[in-house]
């Protein structure tokens, strides 16, 4: 038997513990190469493809991304399969191997691995190719289907990087290889494991932090976000770690002393067993907890900004085109007349038309200031004066809070919720210049949401009475009369060149007196956020695959123990029911408890998120979190189903 033949041997009967490493490195390779595959297409290269180079970048970020987690994933893996070998390595030892004959049966077993992951990655992403680039064609919008191709750069630089990755972790791990004696190799297998010490301190310490994190997470905004983000992450960071080393072995020792509970059925040796499986894989439960808590939050945001951002930019610009004209019969800026006809022809059926009427206040200040605020430097701030009547008509359109003002009172509406912690005005006195004359009047409140399209002379409205109103309007001079249009219409998502048909109507002079971007901006956005969530979805994708892997490669490298135990368990009785049910819990334990608590984890981030927004996300996020627990709980039962068949079956080894 040679050197390759051997190695090849116990690659095959080691396939149940290599499968779930196996198949993480395929699926790096795969993205690796799918994203290589684009960053080196010959159209991106050549500028042919519109929008290619906004995800350039990104994708060139994520290409070290998943070689850095490939990296410490495959040299996790290797270090602790290795650890699990000692004994076959002794008997290899005993049989007249040498050392120097050890590393290199290994490095063979190395690279083998190596190159079946490599093929098969490559393999796949190259069928992938083409779904790939026509899913990217449709989200940059492009106009055209990107071809499919096989970059030479992409393929090498995918096989040689990858390959290199193997042989260099596979090398780190040699050192460690062939240095304890036969004995000791022997005995590994056999050395009784020391009882978990449990620290009430650090037991607390992690309840205690874990929990605060949490409240400091929840009573984040924006303006404490800069000062509590640091200690948040902090604290759940520790306070996860004590829970898994520390926290886990306490609430286990209470259901210990809890009789019983302890003595009913199977529990006594459900709960032994985990204590000691708890506190050896603190460690990896830590870390994947973390990791799933990373990954799901930056999923999760992306997925919410990418549902609120319709929601915000109709918030921000109630009309898909909207303008204010100077003059109550005046057309400067676009006839209305026009703009109809541009959107009646292009198909699209009018659903909202509105005008309202108003005033022009300007040097609008509060009463105790020297000058104007926060508009330009010539007229001061200025406002759109409306009447009581006509803004409530319009604010109850849009479910905006409605004004109640008395005479000689004005409210302030702001043009975004946003400002509402900011206001240019303080509630008290104010003046503002009509028509050259000085009005004075008393602001009684403030509160953000435009009901016209946000643009000059109507940023800011004030809302006064109705008389009011009409005495400020009959002493107005025409050129203070002002009228805002707006114009809705359906499926105005798709209606980027309908409005750029607007967008040229409008008088280059009066550009600022009209809103046409609401249109290109929820594109663009859209656009943006559907390629960050599509490039993260493959990341997402890895991280899922490989977190699962290695519990599924850690619970499989404690095999042969677990097969002698229940194998001495079933000669005394216990039936394969309750050997099942033991299985079952513990596997189900140490795989779906990390998730569940990096999915906490994860929705306390999110509510953070929507302290910060001051808005409700948690149902946009839920989403994300369910697909996530559902994909975790399928891998969980193929886990749990083949860890039992290997139980059952004695799960030969080839170092058996």
């Amino acid at each position: 038997m040679t050197f390759r033949s051997l190695a090849l041997s116990n690659v095959r009967g080691n396939w149940r513990a290599y499968s779930a490493f196996i198949l993480s490195s395929v699926f790096s390779v795969l993205i690796f190469y799918l994203y290589a595959a684009f960053l080196f297409h010959p159209d991106v290269v050549n500028g042919e493809i519109r929008g290619a180079a906004q995800v350039k970048q990104g994708m060139l970020a994520c290409e070290f991304l998943i070689m850095i987690f490939s990296f410490f994933f495959v040299l996790y893996s290797n270090s602790a399969f290795m650890k699990t070998r000692k004994k076959e390595f002794g008997l290899f030892t005993l049989f007249g191997m040498t050392r120097g004959q050890i590393r290199k049966m290994v490095l063979y077993e190395g690279a083998f691995i190596a190159a079946v992951s490599i093929v098969a990655g490559i393999g796949l992403g190259m069928l992938f190719s083409k779904l790939f680039f026509l899913a990217l064609g449709v989200l940059l919008d492009s106009g055209e289907t990107i071809p499919f191709a096989v970059p030479p750069v992409a393929l090498w630089l995918t096989a040689a990087g990858f390959f290199a990755l193997f042989m260099t972790i596979t090398s780190l791990t040699l050192i460690r290889v062939g240095r304890s004696q036969i004995v000791e190799l022997l005995r590994e297998a056999r050395k009784p494991k020391p009882e978990p010490r449990l620290s009430v301190a650090a037991a607390l310490a992690g309840f205690l932090t874990l929990a605060g994190g949490y409240a400091l997470a929840l009573s984040m905004n924006s303006q404490s976000f800069l000062i509590l983000s640091l200690p948040v992450i902090g604290l759940t960071v520790v306070g996860t770690y004590f829970l898994y080393s520390q926290g886990s072995v306490a609430v286990l020792r209470l259901l210990m002393r809890r009789k019983r509970f302890y003595y009913n059925r199977t529990h006594m040796l459900t709960v032994s067993q985990l204590v000691y499986k708890m506190k050896d894989n603190a460690r990896l439960l830590f870390v994947i907890s973390v990791m799933s808590a990373v990954v799901l939050s930056a999923s999760g945001t992306v997925y919410v900004f990418q549902k609120l951002q319709k929601v915000q930019i109709v918030d921000h610009a109630p009309y898909a085109v909207g303008f204010v004209e100077r003059g109550a019969d005046a057309h400067e800026v676009v006839d209305p007349a026009t703009v109809k006809q541009i959107v009646q022809a292009d198909g699209l059926r009018i659903t909202r038309e509105r005008q309202l009427a108003g005033l022009l206040g300007q040097d609008v200040a509060d009463d105790n200031a020297a000058g104007g605020k926060a508009g330009n430097k010539d007229d001061g701030m200025q406002a759109m004066i409306v009447s009581e009547r006509d803004y409530n008509r319009e604010a109850g359109l849009f479910g905006r809070k409605q004004a109640d003002v008395a005479d000689g009172e004005a409210v302030l509406v702001l043009p975004y919720k946003e400002m509402e912690s900011f206001s240019p005005l303080k509630v008290g006195d104010i003046r503002f210049t009509l028509s050259g004359e000085t009005v004075k009047m008393k602001l009684k409140s403030y509160y953000g949401g435009a009901v016209v399209s946000p643009v000059s002379y109507a940023t800011y409205m004030l809302v006064v009475d109705d008389a009011r109103y009409e005495a400020l309007r009959a002493s107005a001079a025409p050129s203070s009369k002002l009228v805002s249009y707006g114009y809705e219409w359906a499926d105005w998502e798709h209606s980027e060149p309908t409005v750029a048909k607007i967008d040229a109507a409008i008088s280059p002079k009066f550009e600022s007196q009209a809103q046409t971007y609401r249109v290109p901006s929820f594109v663009s956005g859209q656009q943006s956020l559907g390629l960050t969530l599509f490039i993260g979805l493959f990341i997402s994708l890895l991280f899922f695959i490989a977190m699962g892997s290695l519990i599924y490669f850690k619970l499989f490298t404690e095999l042969q123990d677990d097969q002698a135990q229940f194998k001495a368990l079933s000669r005394i009785g216990m039936t394969a029911a309750e050997i099942r049910r033991i299985v079952v819990t513990q596997v189900g334990l140490v795989f779906l408890l990390p998730c569940l608590v990096g999915s906490v984890h994860a929705l306390f981030a999110i509510q953070a998120l929507g302290n910060l927004l001051n808005t409700s996300i948690l149902k946009y996020a839920a989403v994300v979190f369910a697909i996530y627990l559902v994909m975790q709980a399928l891998y969980f039962a193929i886990t749990c189903t083949t860890y039992l068949r290997s139980i059952r079956g004695g799960g030969r080894t080839a170092a058996e």
